[in-house]
């Protein structure tokens, strides 16, 4: 200690608020704080009423500064995909669940062959990526063979679904990559390094795409990534404690920072309560952080059955009714990728209720 922890419990059983995942600028890539992501909302979204920062990202500096290391659902719509990791999200009938999601994203060519596919990231993992008209400008990828692709038939198109099968038609084959993005239109790219196991197509060519997660995620309309589980079943998590990997090298920091004091944001629930948590840190005199142990017995203290880390360091940010409430340890707001809003609803207009004004 000390500590300075800020937490906001939300009664489940109100029917008028509903929490919202958001991306910077409304998009798929991009970096904003968390007070101009709400800036941004819709009026009809509702009322904000707290929020707090989301999942960890790519940070400024890289191609795809703002893509989310995991799932993202906005409103329905897909706009980052799962990488295996740990999710939140809120199924059809209002129940909240927390599990690692997979993606089963594929593209089969004309040939019958298939290759998974990434979406709106860096080609790490993926040597073939779909980008959407919300990555941006243009596909900021070098070194690549891309297809622009339109729309073929009444099928789903953009934006994207998860579980969507899409059938798109070739437009046009660009050799030199970095294609840009115009709206109704998406861009897969393929690295050099891939072409081998990729099948040469040309305009006119038909290909599918398979947007299938697992768990199945259909008619899903909020997730978020974060991790790792902090308490499940009201029970805390354990973590292995390694300052080396197999190699002897310096363990990579997602581990070395679970054991030591940073800011840190959590969100939680049981049967009656949502608990969303932020715990100020790197601030001797006000807040010296936790380990993520000391944030999951905090979170079973409160009351918690299940609990997620979310990013923490300087991204930890909670919002309440009209500002940033916390302090955030870089002195001011950090932009980060994306975050999740708990909104009001107002009610609609019905003629019944217009009779009545």
């Amino acid at each position: 200690m000390p500590w300075s922890i800020h937490v906001v419990r939300v009664d489940r059983a109100r029917p008028d608020l509903e929490f919202r995942s958001v991306h910077a600028h409304g998009a798929s890539l991009g970096l904003s704080t968390v007070g101009e992501m709400i800036d941004n909302q819709a009026p009809d979204a509702g009322t904000p009423v707290v929020a707090i920062n989301g999942d960890f990202f790519q940070m400024p500096g890289k191609a795809h500064a703002g893509d989310p290391r995991g799932l993202q659902i906005m409103d329905g719509e897909l706009v980052s995909a799962p990488s295996g990791g740990v999710s939140f999200w809120i199924d059809p009938a209002g129940e909240p669940h927390t599990m690692n999601v997979t993606s089963l994203f594929r593209i089969f060519w004309p040939d019958g062959s298939t290759n998974l596919l990434g979406l709106n990231e860096t080609r790490k993992t993926n040597g073939v990526v779909l980008f959407t008209p919300g990555a941006g400008f243009s596909t900021l990828s070098r070194n690549s063979r891309e297809l622009v692709l339109e729309r073929a038939g009444s099928g789903p198109w953009f934006p994207l679904h998860t579980g969507d099968a899409i059938t798109a038609r070739v437009k046009e084959v660009q050799e030199m990559g970095n294609t840009r993005l115009a709206p109704d239109q998406m861009v897969v790219s393929v690295h050099r390094k891939w072409s081998p196991k990729v099948p040469a197509v040309a305009p006119g060519a038909l290909l599918k795409l398979s947007l299938e997660t697992s768990p199945d995620l259909r008619g899903v309309r909020t997730a978020l990534s974060g991790g790792p589980v902090l308490v499940r079943n009201f029970e805390v998590q354990d973590w292995p404690k390694a300052e080396k990997d197999a190699k002897g090298k310096p363990a990579p920091p997602e581990i070395r920072t679970m054991w030591e004091k940073h800011p840190r944001t959590a969100l939680g629930w049981n049967e009656r309560y949502f608990y969303l948590v932020e715990v100020d840190g790197r601030q001797k005199h006000l807040s010296i952080g936790m380990t993520l142990k000391e944030l999951a017995q905090y979170m079973v203290s409160l009351g918690c059955r299940e609990a997620l880390n979310l990013d923490g360091g300087g991204s930890s940010t909670m919002w309440l009714f009209d500002g940033v409430v916390n302090s955030p340890s870089d002195d001011e707001e950090r932009p980060v990728a994306n975050a999740l809003v708990l909104v009001r609803k107002v009610p609609p207009v019905t003629s019944t209720s217009r009779g009545n004004q």
